[in-house]
Formats: structure tokens, C-alpha cells, sequence
């Protein structure tokens, strides 16, 4: 798996990015930042050039829906790949929102890579 690509963890539980950032560097990516929220994830995202993003779809003051509706809508990151992990939603809300993957809580470092080499790696 390709693991040189930055990623960007967005989530409003400290807790979880923490977990998020230590599974995915586990995993061998190095190139981790994290956003606490949509508006300061759609800064970072306009600073720097991500290969993904992983998101909460519960987060205040903007969801994980919406993160991805102006993620979709800005030219400059508009093709960004992003993986959306919640408890609650579906996988068919997550497409509608735009996501490229979705990932259910609770998950595991497996379940974890697994989705993001589909998206890294998506089959020829």
C-alpha cells in the first residue's frame, strides 16, 4: 500500500483522532494531521495536499456530510478520497454524501486498512 500520501483525520472526539492517527501511522503512513472540525479541516485541506480523508459523519458545528459536500464543491480538493466513519449512518447516506468508502464504528487496525487500501488501491 501506498503509504507515502498525507492524510487528514477529522473527528470532534479527541479521543478518536488519537486512536485514528495511531492506527493509521501504525500502518506506516507518516504524513498525519488532524482537524477537530469541518471548517478547520476544509483550512487544512486548502493548505496542504491530502491523498485522503478520513471523517466522522457526527461532528458539530459541520457534519461529515457537509465536510464532504464543500470538499466536493471546491475545484482545488473537489477529487480528494474520502472515508467516512460513524456509528450511526448508513452506507447509503455516506454515497450520498459523496464519500468514496464508508466505515462503521467500532472498527479495528484491520478493518481500518482494509478500507483504506480499496481506496488507495482500488482493483484494475
Amino acid at each position: 500500500m501506498k503509504t507515502s500520501v498525507s492524510i487528514l483525520v477529522v473527528d470532534d472526539s479527541h479521543t478518536m483522532t488519537l486512536l485514528i492517527s495511531d492506527f493509521v501511522r501504525k500502518l506506516g503512513f507518516a504524513d498525519v494531521d488532524v482537524a477537530h472540525d469541518g471548517p478547520s479541516a476544509l483550512e487544512l485541506l486548502r493548505q496542504k495536499q491530502y491523498g485522503l480523508v478520513l471523517s466522522d459523519w457526527e461532528m458539530q458545528p459541520m457534519g461529515g456530510d457537509e465536510l464532504i459536500k464543500a470538499i466536493r464543491k471546491d475545484e482545488k480538493i473537489g477529487r480528494v478520497p474520502v472515508i467516512l466513519i460513524t456509528a450511526k449512518s448508513g452506507r447509503g447516506a455516506s454515497w450520498l454524501a459523496g464519500a468514496d468508502a464508508y466505515l462503521p464504528k467500532p472498527f479495528n487496525e484491520s478493518d481500518l486498512q482494509m478500507a483504506i487500501k480499496r481506496i488507495l488501491e482500488p482493483p484494475t
